[in-house]
This record gives structure tokens, C-alpha cells and sequence, in this order.
């Protein structure tokens, strides 16, 4: 029994690495995501190709979850099936510490989020190359900000204030609208008013950190929040915030996305075109500090093309093609001279916004053990929401799960 158990085990191995295998032998095999950003690698590829023709090029576009586990497989081995391969950013810790990546030497400082892109983060070796310049944003109307004298928030207490004044002056508006569903959207949503009021997830001794002054406070002002959001804003996901916003339902919102932005500029679709500021999350005890989100395009360790690969990353994410993909697909660009570009800004007025926003970025905790962590914040965050658990509760059995993930 024990010897078919092995072979059992040895098959589903086989099949696993088959899996993650391309279909046949190329000049440089690609994996990336699907969806926008593989709209964008393929046009990547495509002009590449005018350059390099007799290149044979394969490109996987594959879901998030898919995109992982492939990766996570094939890397593991010195021969990987992959040359160029798309890493998202809570993955990064994970494979610059397991030594799965190149070290691509220097970067032009034009890029933002080389930082997060280096390991240890922002002093290390340069294992990729900052390629979509994903950051969370804050968002609030400003034809109603003027209607009642309100000036831009500069924290997060002016939020509170300001939701309170227009969910008690305009009816049928809510104050304020974020993401309440457990998991990742309600923590998406916290991080930057914890990071704002001087609180962070992982203290410098490797420990939970969140059951803390500053956590409590920022915990009770998110909590303050809700008094002044929609009603069930606690089962609110990405597609019910931007309704919100677009039918002119809420005032503000927490947290916004670039690739929620340009809907709400839409007359087809929007009620509020024009009438939306974007700006970088407000701070509180200390500056902005928004959530970074950001994909990375690295070269495996294993590769047998090194010169293509870097060639291909340097093509990608160099400052023409930047700004094809981002006039083109709208695609976030990395590099801080195409959002100042005069034509990109024209098509997209909250660039120079994004781009603060980018400069005050903060970075999940560089660990491996973030996806549990963060399972951990969110079910705690949401049991504090819907009035299950105090705040200072909710903390301390956050902060006695968070060790537990952490061992």
C-alpha cells in the first residue's frame, strides 16, 4: 500500500510540472497574468517581435490564482519552463527569498517602487522591474466639498467630518463608502489609515504589531466610518463601490483603484463625470501613506535566455512603450515621466494625483506568511464592523492570530 501511495504521490508531481511546462521550446517563454495585463504583454510582445523577428516568442496569459501556482512549481527547479515571468507583489518576498529570480543589476531611478522590487526591500539586489504602477487612491466629490465649504481632507479625522456633514446635508448620499467584505477588501481599506496614524501590521521584532495606541485609533475612526456609509456597506466589494460613486450614492471613498478611475469620468456610465478629485490617501499622525499594489515583470534564476528576457522586460517597461500601453489600454505606467507626459494627462487628469500617490506608497509586510496575516486582519476587521467585538477585542485576538501565522 505504501509503495502505490508513492507512486500516486510521484504522478500527481508529474502532472503538476506538466502543468507548468510550455508547449514546446522558444527563444523566450513569458508568464503573466491575463486579463488587461495580458492585453498588455501581448501588444508588448508584438511590437518586441518588429524589433527582434526571428525571435520565437510564447506568451501564457493566465488567471491570478493559475499565474501562482505554475510559478510557484516550475521555479523551484534550476531549469525553469519560464524566462520572463509576472510576479505580483505579495508574492515577491516569497520568490527573492527562495533565490528564484536574477539579479538584474541597476534600474533608471525614473521607476517608482524600486524598493519593493529589491530584496532585503530597498536595500538589497534588484530582483525586478516595477511594471504596473497599481496604488490605492482616495476619492471625493468636489462639487459637494465646495456646496458646503469643505476644504480637501488633509486627514482622516477631516473624512469623518466631512462625512458627517454631507450624509446629515444632502439626502440620499452617503458620507463615505469602502469595502467591508472580509478578507482582503476590508484590509485593502484599513492599511492606510493604520499606517497614517503610526500603526503597523509587523513591529521591527518580527511580531504582530497591531494591538496597539495606534492601532486602536485607527480602528475606531474606520469603525466611525460606517455610522456615515451606505447601509450593508459591510458586505461592499469592489463593484458596489464604484456603483456608489458613479450614481452619485457617496461622497467619498476610502479607497479607489486605478483601474476603477476612468469609468467615473464615463458619462455613458457615471453621474459625477468631472466632478471626482483623486488624490493620494490623507495622512494623519504622519503623511499619506497608500497601499501598494504594484506587478513586477524579473527574469527566473533558471532561465536559459537571459540577454532576450532583460531585453524584453527593458522593452515593456522602457518610457515609449509605457505610454503606448497607458493611452492605449489605460494600463498604470511605473515610471514618473510618462504621468507627467502632457498627452497622457490630458486622457487621464488624476495622473499627477497617482503619481503622488505612488511617491507616498507603502508596501504590505514583506513576509511570506502575508496571505494568512491578512485572512487573520480581515476576519477580525469585519467582526468589529458588524458590532461582533469591541475594537480593543478585535485586536487583541488579531494580534494573538497574527503570531500564530507567523510561527
Amino acid at each position: 500500500m505504501e509503495r502505490f501511495k508513492k507512486l500516486a504521490a510521484l504522478a500527481v508531481t508529474g502532472v503538476l510540472l506538466l502543468c507548468a511546462l510550455p508547449a514546446g521550446a522558444a527563444d523566450l517563454v513569458i508568464a503573466g497574468r491575463d486579463g488587461i495585463y495580458g492585453k498588455a504583454l501581448e501588444s508588448s510582445v508584438s511590437q518586441f517581435k518588429k524589433i527582434h523577428p526571428d525571435l520565437d516568442i510564447q506568451l501564457l496569459k493566465l488567471p491570478y490564482g493559475s499565474l501562482y501556482e505554475k510559478l510557484a512549481i516550475s521555479l523551484q527547479h534550476t531549469d525553469s519552463a519560464y524566462d520572463v515571468v509576472m510576479i505580483d507583489d505579495t508574492w515577491a518576498p516569497e520568490f527573492m527569498k527562495n533565490n528564484w529570480l536574477s539579479d538584474l543589476g541597476q534600474a533608471d531611478p525614473d521607476f517608482k517602487g524600486l524598493d519593493i522590487a529589491k530584496y532585503p526591500v530597498g536595500s538589497g539586489t534588484l530582483f525586478a522591474i516595477p511594471f504596473v504602477g497599481n496604488v490605492e487612491m482616495f476619492a471625493f466629490r468636489a462639487d459637494l466639498f465646495k456646496k458646503h465649504g469643505l476644504a480637501t481632507p488633509q486627514s482622516w479625522t477631516d473624512v469623518l467630518e466631512a462625512a458627517k456633514t454631507i450624509y446629515a446635508e444632502e439626502p440620499g448620499v452617503a458620507g463615505v463608502v469602502f469595502r467591508g467584505t472580509k478578507g482582503n477588501p476590508i484590509v485593502t481599506g484599513f492599511l492606510p489609515i493604520l499606517w497614517a496614524h503610526g500603526g503597523s501590521v509587523i513591529g521591527t521584532n518580527g511580531k504582530s504589531a497591531v494591538n496597539s495606541k495606534a492601532g486602536l485609533d485607527a480602528l475606531t475612526l474606520f469603525l466611525s466610518l460606517k455610522d456615515y456609509a451606505p447601509e450593508g456597506v459591510e458586505l461592499y466589494n469592489a463593484s458596489e463601490v464604484r456603483d456608489a460613486l458613479q450614481q452619485g450614492k457617496a461622497a467619498m471613498a476610502i479607497e479607489v483603484w486605478p483601474s476603477w478611475v476612468p469609468s467615473m469620468d464615463d458619462t455613458a456610465v457615471s453621474k459625477v463625470a468631472g466632478k471626482m478629485t483623486i488624490m493620494a490617501a490623507p495622512g494623519q499622525v504622519k503623511g499619506p501613506a497608500p497601499m501598494l499594489g504594484m506587478w513586477q515583470l524579473a527574469v527566473t534564476k533558471g532561465t536559459g535566455h537571459k540577454e532576450n528576457a532583460r531585453a524584453f522586460i527593458d522593452f515593456v517597461t522602457s518610457t515609449k512603450n509605457q505610454k503606448r500601453l497607458a493611452l492605449d489600454l489605460g494600463l498604470p505606467p511605473t515610471r514618473a515621466t510618462v504621468y507627467t507626459d502632457a498627452d497622457v494627462v490630458s486622457k487621464y487628469r488624476w495622473y499627477p494625483a497617482q503619481l503622488a500617490a505612488l511617491e507616498n506608497g507603502q508596501a504590505r509586510p514583506r513576509i511570506k506568511a502575508w496571505k494568512k496575516v491578512e485572512s487573520v486582519m480581515g476576519d477580525y476587521l469585519q467582526l468589529a464592523l458588524v458590532g461582533q467585538m469591541p475594537p480593543k477585542k478585535a485586536l487583541e485576538l488579531m494580534s494573538r492570530d497574527i503570531n500564530r501565522a507567523l510561527k
